[in-house]
């Protein structure tokens, strides 16, 4: 266990340029509320840590995270982060640009752009690059079929990215298959398929991007097994080739490796990202272990609901005996997860305005709604289904009227060009 429970999930985006006469810009955003897996904060401070160790000047690095595990009651080590067992802290000096209510999607594209006046809090530091400056980006968080998990709403979706990723998220591949556009200098690598959960394992590495890509896919497979990570690759594949000191620093000394670094994980150590929150609540005994107990039943009721409002609309647009069939399609490989993601947007909305907040765990139905769209389904059939099932909102904790939307109504088109 990296650290401990968090009352709020943190995202982690990182976004460096380092370019062969230019600059090198680092960027790290927080991941959503109300959830706990310590493993994205982590993830974050570490790559933070690699790259100063790389050389990168904290002037060239921008982070977003939501920064609630540290000081966490529940952290036993105050003050302290690792990222695998019995590592070393990596929270230590990381810069914090952009926190807490500042992590938003809004702010992540101006970051992005180099827009200043669109920014929202913040430290106001803005990526500023040029022709010769090389984008990598590392994007940790929760995710879903063509979304990524955002701290506070909205969600990130899949048509509004258009850069260079590392991307760590359940269902990461289906942000970038069949969407990449030839011809553009973009590459990507995935921690899972397009249909695939991810799964917590420690994984560094200092290889050209390719090398990178065979030793992790052969790490997080865990001997091929169906619980493991399978990592992905999209785009221009040529970039492969290229050293990854190129984008993340040059720094000879930048071993950052813990004792641990080869610490082998059993399958019982490795869950679904989306159970994480649930595997460990608090140590059996302790004073907040009835406190855990009601979060857990909460969210299993929450958990409940969610699966059975989305059957229950299936079976209402496409009837019982087709719904099932009708939800749960997989496209082929190279096709996009949906063609109009406008209608993708709008039927989640219109689903949590009747049924409350899809929540992490709801980001894995995207797929189901996104087949809703493929379906010619319109969205005054969703609005009247979703009323049907749903009575009324949710309140409390998985409340959309609490927390928001995931889903927001402007299409963002971030294309960046670099060569």
């Amino acid at each position: 266990m990296t650290c401990m429970a968090s009352s709020v999930l943190l995202l982690l985006l990182l976004l460096l340029f380092a370019g062969l006469s230019g600059s090198a810009f680092a960027r790290l955003p927080p991941e959503a509320r109300h959830s706990s897996v310590e493993i994205i904060i982590a993830n974050v401070c570490h790559a933070y840590q690699i790259l100063k160790r790389s050389g990168l000047k904290d002037e060239n690095i921008i982070v977003f995270m939501y920064d609630d595990i540290a000081f966490n009651e529940e952290n036993p080590r105050p003050g302290v982060i690792i990222n695998n067992p019995n590592g070393s802290d990596v929270y230590h000096g990381v810069p914090k640009d952009y926190t807490g209510a500042n992590v938003t999607v809004n702010n992540f594209f101006a970051v992005i752009l180099g827009n200043r006046s669109a920014l929202t809090g913040g430290s106001g530091k803005v990526v500023d690059s040029g022709p010769n400056d090389h984008i990598f980006i590392y994007y940790t968080d929760h995710g879903g079929p063509g979304v990524l998990g955002m701290p506070t709403p909205p969600q990130l979706y899949a048509r509004d990215l258009n850069d260079v990723f590392y991307l760590e998220a359940c269902d990461s591949g289906s942000n970038f298959d069949g969407l990449l556009p030839k011809g553009m200098n973009i590459y990507a690598t995935t921690s899972t398929k397009p249909d695939a959960r991810a799964c917590d394992i420690h994984n560094p590495g200092t290889e050209t991007l390719e090398q990178q890509y065979e030793l992790i896919k052969v790490r997080t497979l865990n001997n091929n097994s169906d619980r493991g990570s399978h990592v992905m690759r999209f785009g221009d594949i040529s970039l492969s080739q290229a050293n990854l000191s190129l984008y993340i620093g040059a720094n000879s000394t930048n071993t950052f490796v813990d004792q641990s670094e080869d610490y082998l994980w059993s399958p019982s150590q490795i869950i679904n990202q989306r159970d994480a929150d649930l595997f460990e609540k608090a140590p059996e005994g302790s004073p907040r272990k009835v406190e855990a107990q009601k979060q857990f039943v909460e969210a299993m009721s929450h958990r409940m609901h969610v699966d059975s409002s989305v059957k229950l609309i299936g079976a209402l647009l496409f009837g019982i005996v087709k719904s099932d069939e009708m939800l749960n399609t997989v496209r082929p490989t190279g096709q996009p997860l949906v063609d109009d993601c406008d209608c993708l947007k709008a039927m989640v909305r219109t689903f949590e305005t009747h049924c409350g907040s899809l929540s992490q765990y709801g980001m894995k139905h995207m797929r189901s709604f996104a087949n809703i769209c493929n379906a010619g389904i319109k969205r005054d059939q969703m609005d009247a289904a979703s009323a049907q099932v749903c009575v009324s909102v949710p309140s409390g904790h998985y409340s959309s009227l609490e927390n928001g939307f995931s889903a927001y109504t402007i299409l963002y088109y971030t294309i960046l060009y670099y060569t």
